[in-house]
């Protein structure tokens, strides 16, 4: 079966990124960083919903086992509670500022705990790092000299944690001890440094295979667990940006878009650049972890 690319949502968004799927509501929800929005679509009536956060960014967001919507705003963690809209401070980044540097891409693990990054708003220093977030709001640095976090995802089996540098183009493989609390080995899982490419977000499907978006690339690639690309998806925008599996069978692959960097000319030739596509046939995922705290 080829892959079928359908648009599901169009939007004008900035720079779309973090789709989730929430299997307790069948919806799909996913975030504009830099319009703060956070979006809410189900895919089976077309029915949409957006709410404006309070901050310069957003990073990325997660689902919680209560329930409560934890998402990255600037510096910052909140919890939102996704019936009333309100929310409460979670947690802070220690030892960084705006504007220097804000929260950009995370996922969940197996245990409930946070793997999020920051980078450097301006795009070329090592200003950002990597961080576990525990249940009670902690942070706990690991990597430094980060420019742009991104692509975290984690293998079927917890183990295994990718985790990209776009500005670099590097993805790593990263081990975890056997409690998954701490990286023991890091390995260089792909280079794209010699054609320049923009590795972005990232998702693992049921076979551990790793789903890249390219940013500026047109298109969506699946790696082996070895490294080889053995799949490629062309989308009809420049700028796809992360993906996730969805749907009632997780059969469903969505990515979210941007118009950034786009100019007036590309972005009438890509009317559709910002929306969120679903595709078809390129197999199947597992549902996300959720937060415990």
């Amino acid at each position: 079966m080829e892959p079928r690319v359908e648009c599901v949502q169009t939007v004008e968004a900035r720079l779309g990124e973090t789709p989730l799927w929430c299997e307790r509501t069948q919806r799909l929800v996913w975030i504009d960083i830099e319009e703060p929005r956070l979006f809410r679509l189900d895919p089976a009536t077309g029915k949409a919903s957006v709410s404006t956060q309070a901050s310069t960014y957003l990073g990325c967001h997660a689902l919680t086992r209560s329930g409560l919507h934890l998402i990255a705003r600037d510096l910052e963690l909140v919890m939102e509670d996704p019936e009333t809209g309100r929310s409460e401070p979670f947690g802070r980044v220690p030892d960084e500022a705006l504007p220097a540097t804000r929260l950009n891409d995370g996922r969940v693990d197996r245990n409930g705990r946070l793997w999020i990054g920051t980078m450097d708003n301006g795009l070329n220093q090592g200003l950002g790092r990597l961080y576990r977030v525990d249940a009670d709001g902690a942070f706990t640095p690991f990597y430094d000299d980060v420019i742009v976090a991104n692509g975290i995802a984690f293998d079927p089996g917890g183990r295994h944690m990718y985790f990209t540098d776009t500005r670099r183009h590097l993805t790593w493989k990263i081990t975890l001890d056997e409690a998954g609390e701490r990286p023991v080995s890091r390995t260089v899982f792909a280079d794209y440094s010699a054609g320049g490419e923009r590795p972005d977000g990232a998702c693992v499907d049921a076979d551990g295979c790793l789903w890249q978006a390219f940013f500026a690339g047109g298109a969506i690639v699946r790696y082996t667990p070895d490294g080889r690309i053995d799949r490629k998806i062309g989308l009809p925008v420049t700028n796809p940006t992360c993906l996730c599996f969805g749907g009632p069978d997780y059969k469903t692959l969505f990515v979210t878009t941007a118009y950034k960097f786009l100019s007036e000319e590309q972005r009438a030739d890509e009317p559709l650049a910002g929306s969120v596509f679903a595709i078809t046939g390129a197999g199947q995922g597992v549902a996300e972890h959720r937060f415990d705290f």
